[in-house]
């Protein structure tokens, strides 16, 4: 059973996305929350799997709230439900740590498909926000720095392997790749998560990823 807690101050719309939720064999709507704030004091109690959760909302917004989810439970995954596609607030989301950022009006099998997958441990992002990001990566290619000048608090080494982690190459096969043992490359791939302050491949991925590696 995937228990999902509702961030949104809109009374109307989560009431919507509980009718929508509760109608879905496996999930469970676990509570719902009208700020950032409201949502910190429920998430111990209601022990959500996944949040949805909103941007602007009076008082703490979304990507506050998002940190200090993700910070104080690393494994609550946070999808972000917004009106907004700009890059700003997309890449701020990621940055706060959400696993996933949807927008709001998405068709219903596009967000039950999006949590299922979240709660699984996938990153996921709704297509209109897929498109974006392909467009944004494909200027940074463009004109984007170097790879050797990129990231520069992560060695050689390090930024060779996580490259090879934005490929989506697991440890073991980055080991046989650079002719490492298993347990360097996991310390190597420790280490970059401690540079870059970063708590998964995904997060990871996508400082790669913004940074043109």
């Amino acid at each position: 059973m995937i228990r999902v807690l509702l961030v949104d101050d809109h009374a109307g719309f989560r009431a919507g996305l509980r009718a929508l939720l509760s109608a879905v064999e496996g999930v469970e709507v676990a509570d719902e929350a009208a700020s950032g704030e409201q949502a910190l004091a429920l998430v111990g109690r209601a022990q959500p799997d996944v949040v949805l959760m909103d941007l602007t909302m009076p008082g703490m917004g979304g990507i506050a709230a998002t940190e200090r989810l993700v910070r104080d439970h690393p494994h609550v995954r946070v999808i972000v439900l917004s009106m907004s596609d700009d890059d700003d607030s997309v890449f701020a989301a990621m940055r706060a740590g959400a696993r996933g950022y949807v927008l709001k009006g998405a068709r219903k099998a596009e967000l039950v498909r999006s949590v299922q997958a979240v709660a699984d441990g996938e990153a996921i992002f709704g297509p209109a926000i897929a498109a974006r990001m392909a467009e944004y990566f494909a200027g940074r290619e463009r004109g984007g720095p170097a790879p050797g000048a990129a990231l520069p608090e992560l060695t050689r080494r390090e930024r060779e392997i996580l490259g090879l982690v934005a490929g989506h190459l697991t440890n073991p096969q980055i080991a046989a790749r650079l002719g490492l043992s298993q347990k360097t490359v996991r310390n190597h791939v420790s280490a970059i998560f401690t540079k870059l302050q970063v708590a998964d491949r995904a997060q990871a991925i996508m400082r790669a990823r913004e940074a043109g590696l």
